[in-house]
């Protein structure tokens, strides 16, 4: 068993590395439940493109799963989810990401498994405690916010919360997040360079939106005075974060995401 992983692992890695690998995963041949351990494994590369390349390549093949045999995807589900208890005895390294973009892929297990991973974030949930880990369930929760917003917009508060976060890149990942649930600026003119296309990026292919990007489940009354006035504050934050999207990494600054989200709220305000 052993030998034969190790053996798809070297034949997945220049897959992982070729310029269209999701079109080479799929013409490799070898069935999605003999692909999946080799692919989890290479969850834990020290290559950054061959890691995050492994869990889209994880959320295609658990994807394909679902649809021949839904139990089989949802033991993947338990067993990442079961990584990053710590009963497990090690660290779910990419696992929260890998479960983000399983549900980005498949409607059926969004529904059925994305409060786990809010709950991770939630302080009132299940936390984490561990930053990396914790960021890599922010770009799950954005992945999934990005084709999946209906399923989110209850979830907000654990989103906002990380606004205050000392973690530059949570505060980014929490901004950048909101903005895939916030209502849209389509009829607006202004549109800042840094989050042109997020809310369209990476969709062909990936699964449907449940919902278009409009209405949101932000707070209201002075909840929604005191997001208002975070964000303002947060305009004049000159942190950047780097994030993987559409197959390479992406700077964002904090200031610009934080801008956006405040001009989306004004308008919707306004709109009335």
């Amino acid at each position: 068993m052993l030998k034969s992983i190790f053996k798809s692992i070297k034949l997945i890695r220049p897959l992982l590395r070729s310029p269209d690998f999701e079109k080479a995963l799929q013409g490799i041949g070898i069935a999605p439940e003999r692909m999946i351990n080799p692919l989890l494994s290479c969850l834990f590369e020290t290559d950054e493109m061959i890691r995050w390349r492994a869990v889209r390549a994880v959320g295609m093949t658990v994807a394909a799963m679902a649809e021949r045999d839904l139990e089989a995807a949802r033991t993947i589900m338990r067993r990442l989810i079961w990584s990053l208890n710590d009963e497990s005895g090690g660290i779910g390294w990419g696992a929260p990401e890998a479960m983000g973009e399983i549900m980005a892929r498949n409607e059926t297990l969004a529904c059925e498994y994305y409060r786990i991973l809010v709950s991770y974030i939630d302080e009132n949930g299940n936390p984490l405690e561990n930053d990396e880990l914790e960021r890599g369930v922010m770009w799950g929760i954005d992945r999934l916010a990005q084709i999946r917003p209906g399923l989110l917009r209850e979830c907000t508060g654990p989103l906002v919360a990380q606004l205050n976060s000392s973690d530059p890149v949570k505060r980014g990942l929490a901004l950048r997040g909101l903005l895939f649930l916030a209502p849209s600026r389509s009829n607006s003119a202004k549109q800042d360079t840094d989050v042109q296309g997020l809310e369209t990026a990476d969709r062909a292919g990936q699964g449907r939106a449940l919902d278009p990007v409009g209405p949101c489940a932000f707070p209201g009354g002075l909840e929604l005075d005191r997001l208002m006035a975070l964000l303002a504050t947060l305009i004049e934050d000159r942190s950047q974060i780097r994030v993987f999207q559409d197959d390479r990494f992406v700077e964002h600054k904090i200031g610009s995401l934080a801008s956006e989200l405040l001009d989306r709220l004004r308008s919707s305000i306004e709109a009335g």
